[in-house]
C-alpha cells in the first residue's frame, strides 16, 4: 500500500482576501484551517505549512499536525510548496498530497478519492472538477526534488506539471474545487 502524507499549503498572507486565509471563519464560526485538517484525516500524517501570523495559526492546530514556517511565505505558494516538500521525511512517505486551505468544500471525501489514486513513488494526479484541473494534487517522493527547484512565485508546482502525464481524478460530483479569493 502507498503511504500518503497530506501537506497543506496555509502560509499566505491573503492580500486579496483582506487577511491570511489560516486564520478565517465561515460566518458560522468555522475555521478554514481545521477544516483544512480534517479534510486531510485520509492520510497517514498532516503536515501544515505556515508563513503570515504563523504563531496564531499555529495555536488552532491540534498537537497532532505537524507544522512547518515558510520564512519566505511572501514569495508565494512557491515558496510555501518548496518548503513543505523539504520538511518531509523523504524516506518515509510515497507521495504527498498537496492542498490549499482556501478549498471550502474540499474535503475527506475528495482527498480519499485523489488518495486512491496512488499508485507509488512516481505517481503523478490530481482532482478535477467537471474536467478541469484543481487541487488536491498528488505527487509521488521521485518528482519532489523537481517540484521544490521549479516552484516559484505563486506557480508551485504548475510549471513542474505541466510537460508530464497526470492522471485527473475526477471529484465534480463531490465538491466544486473553487478556491476563495475575497471575502
Amino acid at each position: 500500500m502507498t503511504s500518503v502524507v497530506g501537506l497543506l499549503l496555509a502560509a499566505g498572507a491573503g492580500a486579496r482576501f483582506g487577511g491570511p486565509k489560516a486564520l478565517a471563519r465561515d460566518p458560522d464560526g468555522t475555521s478554514w484551517l481545521l477544516r483544512s485538517v480534517q479534510s486531510l484525516r485520509p492520510c497517514a500524517e498532516i503536515v501544515v505549512v505556515l508563513g503570515a501570523e504563523a504563531e496564531q495559526a499555529a495555536a488552532l492546530l491540534p498537537m497532532s499536525v505537524a507544522r512547518v514556517r515558510a520564512d519566505d511565505w511572501a514569495e508565494g505558494m512557491g515558496a510555501s510548496l518548496r518548503t513543505g516538500l523539504s520538511a518531509l521525511p523523504w524516506s518515509a512517505y510515497d507521495a504527498a498530497l498537496v492542498t490549499l486551505v482556501d478549498l471550502p468544500d474540499v474535503d475527506a471525501a475528495v482527498v480519499a478519492r485523489v488518495v486512491a489514486a496512488a499508485t507509488g513513488p512516481d505517481v503523478l494526479a490530481r482532482a478535477a472538477y467537471d474536467g478541469v484541473p484543481g487541487h488536491p494534487v498528488l505527487i509521488g517522493r521521485d518528482h519532489w526534488a523537481g517540484v521544490v527547484e521549479t516552484a516559484t512565485g505563486d506557480r508551485g508546482a504548475r510549471d513542474y506539471l505541466a510537460p508530464r502525464e497526470v492522471a485527473l481524478v475526477e471529484c465534480g460530483d463531490l465538491a466544486t474545487g473553487v478556491d476563495v479569493d475575497s471575502r
